[in-house]
């Protein structure tokens, strides 16, 4: 387990490095950000200045040393637009994007699950039908189209949901604000989170029906009808337990997308979340902001797939035994 542990963790900072460099390389290219933060009237001796002072005039390999090394220590420099550190921008920004994401992802499992074994259990039913063609909605429409109907249907024509904005949040200890303990923000969140987690809930619905579907046709399920077990132990002691193994794995990865694509439905919603604070960077050409954004959504990434990893390697017994047995 220690070994598997290690191994996993030397990938996910190799991982991290190239994805720094990546990140760090490609915004390089997108403008003079001294243009963005001075004005047109500002003498050239002025701006050389500027630019030496940040660094912009070493070599990209120094550079790129000093933000690896800076980032490791969250310290990710001034953005060029907001005058602030970048690591309190994203700090401030990250409890709405967590938030966002982890209700969706909650919406999403909670619904896909039922209607994931239901329609492996009973797929020859109108009602299996209906559900499975409803959930191509989820996979075919796009995310910013879906926000905008349920703009217009739930705000404008119903006026029962906010259309924009977070509510009225609370600052719990340690600073992390929250909405979820007031009502405006419980209304605030429900619109946002409902769009961003409809395509996760039907892949996953769709996954666990395949699954279950595939379960359902092996030998030991098999066996334990020709025991005598009921339809329920069977159906839920049984088939759904190993249904749930490659469950984990999807789950966990499309909690990571969660998080890394809520950029539309925020821009739809204008949520005060880390991908608004992405987008408005890269109108202002604000490099640190959006290297920085980049690093800190990888680093979500690689640790939700750690743990990931480390949960499937606790639940499938096969893989304790082929790491014991050496890999073979």
């Amino acid at each position: 387990m220690a070994a598997f542990i290690l191994r996993r963790l030397a990938q996910s900072i190799l991982v991290m490095l190239v994805v720094s460099l990546v990140a760090f390389y490609m915004f390089q290219f997108l403008g003079d950000p001294i243009n963005q933060m001075v004005g047109i009237d500002t003498p050239q001796a002025e701006r050389e200045a500027l630019r030496e002072r940040l660094g912009l005039n070493d070599p990209m390999i120094i550079r790129f040393g000093k933000f690896v090394m800076n980032a490791a220590q969250l310290d990710f420099g001034l953005s060029y637009q907001h005058k602030q550190p970048v690591v309190d921008l994203l700090m401030e920004r990250m409890p709405a994007t967590i938030e966002l994401s982890l209700v969706s992802a909650i919406i999403a499992f909670c619904l896909a699950l039922p209607a994931g074994v239901y329609t492996g259990l009973y797929r020859h039913r109108w009602s299996s039908k209906a559900l499975l063609t409803l959930s191509l909605i989820g996979i075919s429409i796009p995310t910013f189209l879906i926000g905008i109907l349920f703009i217009y249907l739930f705000a404008v024509i119903l006026g029962w949901l906010p259309s924009f904005g977070r509510g009225d949040v609370l600052t719990l200890p340690g600073g992390w604000t929250t909405g979820l303990f007031t009502v405006s923000g419980l209304k605030a969140i429900i619109l946002p989170a409902t769009t961003l987690g409809l395509f996760t809930l039907t892949l996953i619905m769709r996954l666990i029906r395949a699954e279950m579907l595939e379960v359902l046709r092996t030998d030991y399920i098999k066996f334990a009808r020709a025991r005598g077990l009921t339809n329920r132990a069977v159906n839920f002691g049984h088939a759904l337990k190993n249904t749930l193994v490659p469950v984990i794995t999807v789950t966990g990865l499309l909690l990571g997308n969660l998080i890394a694509f809520a950029i539309i439905t925020e821009s739809v919603f204008q949520w005060p979340g880390m991908g608004r604070l992405f987008l408005q960077a890269i109108q202002e050409v604000d490099l640190p902001v959006m290297s920085a954004y980049l690093v800190m959504i990888s680093f979500l990434f690689v640790v939700i797939n750690l743990i990931v990893d480390i949960l499937y390697y606790v639940v499938d017994p096969r893989l304790r035994v082929e790491g014991h047995g050496g890999g073979h």
